[in-house]
């Protein structure tokens, strides 16, 4: 009995936690109509330190009036844009790995790929639960656990642009992956930028 009432405690904690990520700390793109400037502002002066500012700032100012003027939810949001990016990238692999006509090599880096992208979500995921938690006392851990995995994130997605690169793969195959892999790492090392300023 007692390690049944544990494990339902442990399993509603792991869900208390994933609807607060989902409901709190994940913000919601709204039309930039009536959003107040200061909420602009912020997201361009906090995108200034990013790696690729201009896409920092076009990719979040949807998110403005969720975000306010609350860094954290400034990085739940630039997360939750990679993520996006993340799964749309992994739909577009999966469906090269469908395609006929691929030789052995192509087929072996886009399998490869595609395990180092879902890798990258799990990571992202596990990222933005740590958000999810900095106001505990364990704050550093948290952060220092969301730096880590976001940095893991671009290590996979630099992973699956070498498979490409030490194989025998179509130049069509390879660009459309490279394409989609640069943007996501693009977001990734954005949100990253943001991530390193938390103390």
């Amino acid at each position: 009995m007692e390690l049944n009432t544990c494990t339902n405690h442990i399993g509603l904690k792991f869900i208390v936690t994933l609807i607060f990520v989902s409901c709190i700390l994940k913000p919601t793109p709204t039309s930039a109509t009536n959003v107040p400037k200061t909420y602009q502002t912020f997201i361009k002066t906090s995108c200034n330190t990013t790696t690729y500012p201009s896409l920092c700032y076009k990719s979040l100012s949807p998110y403005a009036s969720s975000i306010n003027t609350n860094y954290i939810k400034l990085c739940s949001a630039a997360l939750t844009v990679t993520i996006k990016a993340a799964k749309k990238t992994s739909a577009l692999v999966t469906n090269l790995a469908q395609q006929k006509g691929l030789t052995k090599p192509e087929a072996a880096a886009i399998k490869d790929c595609i395990e180092n992208i879902e890798d990258t979500v799990d990571e992202l995921q596990q990222t933005l639960e740590a958000m999810a938690n900095l106001e505990g006392s364990d704050r550093a851990f948290q952060i220092s656990n969301a730096k880590t995995w976001t940095s893991a994130a671009i290590t996979n997605e630099d992973t699956c642009m070498d498979g490409f690169s030490g194989r025998k793969v179509s130049s069509s195959v390879k660009n459309r992956v490279k394409k989609s892999i640069l943007a996501v790492t693009k977001l990734n090392s954005n949100a990253l930028s943001l991530i390193n300023r938390i103390y």
